[in-house]
């Protein structure tokens, strides 16, 4: 579980307002679940769903792939 501002420090790239979309997305599509807690102040938590669990696997193989083909991608890009 991680909680929104935590989310924000490992991504200072990401604006709050894209973040906030991001999330919403993944839970819409049921690859985060996110619960409320009824405290001062609100408290939020984010975490994989069962669904998004499953992709785990899926993202290794990509990072995988990723790194065995990143000089390649890295030229290619430089092309005009």
């Amino acid at each position: 579980m991680v909680r929104f501002g935590e989310l924000r420090k490992q991504l200072p790239e990401i604006t709050p307002k894209m973040l906030t979309q991001q999330l919403r997305e993944l839970e819409s599509d049921g690859l985060i679940t996110r619960t409320v807690y009824a405290e001062v102040p609100p408290k939020v938590e984010y975490r994989l769903s069962e669904l998004g669990s499953t992709l785990g696997p899926v993202l290794d193989q990509l990072a995988v792939w990723g790194v065995a083909h990143h000089e390649a991608i890295v030229r290619q890009l430089a092309q005009p």
